[in-house]
């Protein structure tokens, strides 16, 4: 929920993107009151996507307060991020719930950001009960895709070890590095997803982005707290340029 109005979007927009040479590809999600902006919208002419934090399992119907797959590509919306590991905290989401979603917005063409990531309590546990747990949402929130894997390359992992975010715990980018490798390979021989790009979500800053880049595995990032701070955005996005 930031920033807290749109004319601070704007501008913080305006300062993260002025003179932006990017050459892959970037993708901003902004809340869903700001979709429908035009400064927003403009940003599809500089060639960056446009991406929503949410989404609802359904086209239409009675649901109060829901957005849903098609309105979403009615305002030009490619990505969609799902299963974002605040919202499983703090809003209860379930794996039934996140996959609900990821199969409806798979059918109507938004490519998925689907988010799996361990908290800090399974993480102190072992590497072998970590692995385990992301193998299991994994499974759980891709059950079900259509088998002739038409939907397939839509899809993107972000890794979010979840006490790395927003706290002063910093992920090693060897570890990070090693879980995205694993992440690939249940992808491959499990659930027979080639070729799909894993993004790391550990909250990466203009410090230590360096340091995950030169990590192959690695795909890409889905920055949060860093994205609100014009400077540190750009230095990021140098950093990947």
């Amino acid at each position: 929920m930031n920033p807290s109005t749109v004319e601070e979007e704007r501008a913080l927009l305006s300062k993260e993107l002025e003179n932006i040479n990017f050459n892959g590809e970037l993708v901003i999600a902004p809340p869903f009151v700001y979709l429908t902006d035009t400064n927003i919208q403009n940003l599809r002419v500089k060639n960056i996507k446009l991406g929503a934090q949410d989404v609802f399992w359904k086209d239409e119907g009675a649901y109060t307060g829901e957005i849903s797959p098609k309105m979403l590509k009615d305002f030009g919306v490619e990505y969609v991020i799902i299963g974002h590991s605040e919202r499983r905290k703090y809003l209860n989401e379930t794996d039934e719930a996140i996959n609900r979603k990821v199969l409806a917005s798979l059918e109507d063409g938004l490519n998925v950001v689907l988010c799996v990531g361990e908290d800090l309590g399974t993480r102190q546990l072992s590497k072998e009960v970590v692995e385990e747990f992301i193998k299991n949402q994994l499974q759980n929130d891709l059950k079900g895709l259509p088998a002739d894997g038409s939907q397939k390359s839509k899809i993107i992992i972000a890794y979010e070890p979840i006490w790395a975010i927003g706290t002063k715990v910093s992920d090693n980018p060897n570890d990070a590095a090693e879980m995205i490798k694993f992440i690939k390979n249940i992808l491959n021989s499990e659930l027979h997803i080639s070729n799909t790009a894993v993004l790391y979500g550990g909250s990466v800053n203009a410090e230590n982005i360096k340091s995950f880049v030169e990590k192959e595995e690695i795909d890409g990032f889905l920055v949060g707290q860093a994205s609100l701070n014009p400077d540190e955005f750009k230095k990021i996005i140098g950093v990947l340029s």
